[in-house]
């Protein structure tokens, strides 16, 4: 049953608020608090899914009440209670995050309304949440070796800032798992992050993938379009797979990173973005500048930050723990019992040669849940994890 909290100094307002929650439908469970410094205290202490708080107390007046519950418990909803006379601070306290007024004396459909509606935006507000830490696990970052803990030290460091990062390392080692954690961990977390997979658009269409076109720009361009640097405003876009960037569109990215602006292809006009860049790649991007394929002025841009990401091979001492974590995730994925690995087997896969990194351990151990025994023992991992 939903808990409201009324926070209302006239004791007779108080006894109609608690006599109408209470008894409608005996669905709701009321408390009460006969001045602001109390209310705060229960707020403190206690799980409440909404407040109903008078604006004019002493001690503690409404809106005071309403910056401190914010501060304390940000997602409870805040209806306020009003006089006559305090239409004008009412609407002011919504200005603060009061989710709504009801005036005195409380008119009962518009009081249970406005409660109703109030719950339910509790609700969503708790369910985003949830699904916001849903979306983090799948994002999670598995392992305690002295490399992982370096590159997690360093994400709390630089995540809040604006500085852009590049990131190094082998195929299949979890790049992108280090561009997710930097994105929700920065100030940008309520924006977009939009991924783009450099190597997998063909060369003569990654800037109109990036910057967007105008109609008639190419044969195809029927109508304007925005690229993924407009979609990433406010937010940030991860260029993955950059060294196989062509140096045309390197030129571009360089301009945006210059100067905050971009043009779509086929137009002069200049678009405004406000973007943080995460990149990535698995090429040596001082080989490729030596070779001619990357700009070294486009490099110095992208790399404030180096983060290298290390190969499966190099921190061998994680490999437990992702066992664990994969077979978990697996057999929630497939609505099956989870199963264990033996310590031999766990041992047997500690010693294989990971050219495929995390990305091939994770088939492997799912090709064991499915084939293997209902502890995955010795045998299983030489007859089903053989390279």
């Amino acid at each position: 049953m939903p808990r409201i909290l009324i926070i209302e100094d006239e004791a007779a307002i108080r006894r109609v608020l608690v006599k109408i929650l209470s008894e409608e439908n005996n669905t709701y469970l009321v408390d009460e608090a006969e001045d602001g410094l109390i209310g705060i205290e229960k707020i403190k202490n206690e799980d409440y899914d909404l407040v109903l708080c008078d604006i004019k107390m002493p001690k503690m007046d409404g809106a005071e009440v309403l910056e401190a519950a914010k501060k304390i418990k940000p997602e409870i909803p805040i209806v306020m209670i009003s006089g006559h006379g305090d239409i004008d601070t009412a609407v002011n306290t919504m200005r603060l995050g009061a989710f709504d007024y009801i005036s005195k004396p409380p008119d009962l459909n518009r009081l249970l309304n406005t409660v109703r509606i109030a719950l339910n935006s509790k609700e969503l507000v708790v369910e985003n949440k949830r699904l916001k830490k849903k979306v983090s696990k799948n994002y999670e970052m598995i392992g305690e070796s002295e490399g992982i803990s370096n590159i997690k030290s360093m994400i709390d460091k630089v995540a809040p800032t604006d500085a852009r990062v590049l990131i190094t390392g082998p195929n299949g080692t979890g790049k992108e798992l280090v561009a997710h954690w930097l994105h929700q961990k920065s100030e940008r977390s309520n924006g977009p992050l939009i991924e783009v997979n450099c190597a997998a658009i063909p060369s003569e269409l990654i800037e109109s993938e990036l910057f967007g076109h105008v109609k008639g720009a190419f044969t195809s361009a029927v109508k304007d379009r925005a690229g993924k640097f407009e979609a990433a405003n406010g937010g940030t876009i991860f260029l993955d797979e950059i060294g196989d960037m062509s140096l045309s569109a390197q030129a571009k990215v360089l301009r945006a990173l210059q100067e905050s602006r971009i043009q779509r292809v086929g137009s002069d006009k200049d678009i405004k973005v406000d973007v943080r860049v995460i990149a990535a790649t698995n090429k040596d991007l001082k080989t490729e500048i030596e070779e001619g394929r990357f700009r070294e002025d486009l490099y110095h841009r992208l790399a404030v930050i180096l983060i290298k990401v290390p190969s499966l091979n190099d921190r061998r001492e994680d490999i437990p723990l992702l066992i664990e974590y994969f077979a978990e995730k697996i057999s929630d994925e497939q609505g099956s019992v989870k199963k264990s690995f033996s310590t031999k087997a766990i041992k047997m896969l500690q010693d294989y040669d990971w050219t495929g990194n995390i990305r091939e351990l994770r088939n492997v151990v799912e090709r064991l849940i499915i084939l293997g025994e209902k502890e995955v023992g010795e045998q299983d991992v030489k007859m089903f994890a053989s390279k």
